[in-house]
């Protein structure tokens, strides 16, 4: 019963987004659209453990959440003509409210038009990615609208109170009320899909690792992500930016095993015991790598998939081919101003002509951006220790620890720092 209960649920995940893109396409009103999609998920949770999966449980999902919505306008129109009727019977010169901007008239009415598909799916993000809204409402909406999860499981993921993750999500609705659902056109559309890209890194990084709280790593966020970049290179399985940043997203979570001690603390790459590594996850990530460098000129998901990919491919850090990853980063580094890049090549330089070398890219990236975050701090301590500089590298491990607002990196840093007393100068 439980196999059952979780493969339903897992339909149900899959196919929301698709329900609710196929009634914002052709109703055009998002928040009632949301909640009566929701209705028709509460209905099959109840209904098809016991009744069994419909044959085609997108197009129940649809009929269902349909009927729900066309109630809730119809509702709307009735109160709305109440609203008018009273307002011919105000004498003139009384103040009336506006009545509310939607229009549902015939809504109900009319049918879903062409058949729904993924594509709305795609659409759906586009929507949730419009460049209106900022990165924090874009990840929010997306994790509701197209992720599914509820604003309480966003809040916690975010570390913020529910009432304030209620807000930003209907804010967000609010922003993109009334833009036409339809993907953007060719013209806007490689801006649009970077976008969305973008996000998804974005919530797949949050989860990898936490910038804040007492995880390490947030599994219902990174796996989140990993999805619904799936879903997306189901629609477009022919670009390498997609293909590139799954291979990337799987690569990396691969190595999730081994980052963590019994205690929950962190374990650097160079520590971990590789034979925890996810040897299938591995596989599939070096394969799509490959194939994504195949599809195109190589951008910057493609370059970290192929970095990810070296190191994944290493059974042992000493057999890690630094050489070939600092020639990966300075293609990359070339094409993004992205401070995590420039970092990422900083320990390259270190590992291929040694920890002094490393330590004048550090120093010239802080002098550059005119100030010290806790990843400056945490590689230049690691590289000051490699060098024997022990003082300043405790200094630098406890700048970083200071600055961290995850609990894991802040101990582990602190255990750096302390394991360093007593052992010279």
């Amino acid at each position: 019963m439980g196999r059952a209960t979780d493969d339903i649920e897992d339909l149900l995940r899959r196919h929301a987004p698709q329900v609710l893109g196929a009634l914002v396409r052709r109703y055009g009103h998002f928040d009632p659209a949301e909640d009566s999609v929701q209705e028709a998920l509460i209905a099959a949770a109840g209904q098809w453990p016991r009744d069994g999966i419909p044959d085609n449980p997108r197009g129940w999902l649809i009929r269902v959440a349909s009927r729900r919505l066309t109630d809730r306008l119809r509702s709307d129109e009735a109160r709305r003509r109440r609203e008018e009727t009273a307002a011919a019977l105000t004498p003139a010169d009384a103040f009336v409210a506006p009545p509310p901007g939607e229009d549902p008239a015939g809504a109900g009415s009319a049918g879903l038009g062409r058949a729904p598909s993924e594509d709305d799916t795609l659409t759906l993000l586009f929507l949730c990615c419009h460049p209106a809204l900022s990165p924090a409402a874009q990840i929010a909406l997306t994790l509701r609208a197209v992720g599914g999860l509820t604003t309480a499981e966003i809040a916690r993921a975010h570390l913020v109170p529910e009432a304030t993750m209620a807000q930003r999500i209907s804010r967000a609705k609010r922003t993109v009320r009334g833009t036409q659902f339809r993907q953007p056109d060719a013209r806007d559309r490689d801006q649009r899909l970077a976008a969305v890209l973008q996000i998804l890194y974005l919530i797949f990084n949050e989860g990898y690792t936490a910038t804040a709280g007492p995880d390490l790593h947030r599994t219902d966020l990174a796996r989140e992500a990993i999805r619904l970049t799936r879903a997306v290179r189901r629609l477009l399985p022919h670009e390498g930016r997609v293909t590139g940043l799954l291979a990337l997203m799987v690569l990396t979570e691969a190595r999730t095993p081994a980052r963590t001690g019994p205690d929950g603390e962190l374990i650097p790459l160079d520590e971990q015991d590789r034979a925890r590594w996810d040897r299938t996850a591995i596989a599939e990530g070096i394969a799509l790598a490959e194939e994504a460098l195949a599809q195109g000129p190589a951008g910057d998901y493609q370059l970290q998939a192929a970095i990810a990919a070296l190191h994944d491919e290493a059974e042992r850090a000493e057999d890690t081919d630094w050489p070939q990853i600092l020639a990966l980063y300075d293609v990359l580094v070339q094409r993004t101003p992205d401070p995590a890049a420039a970092l990422g090549r900083a320990v390259a330089v270190a590992m291929v002509h040694g920890p002094r070398a490393g330590l004048a890219e550090v120093d010239a990236l802080a002098k550059a951006s005119g100030q010290r975050t806790h990843r400056l701090d945490a590689v230049r301590g690691h590289l000051l220790e490699r060098a024997g500089e022990h003082d300043a590298a405790r200094t630098a491990y406890r700048a970083a620890a200071d600055a961290t607002l995850s609990e894991p990196e802040a101990h582990y840093l602190r255990r750096r720092a302390d394991r360093l007393n007593g052992s010279g100068t």
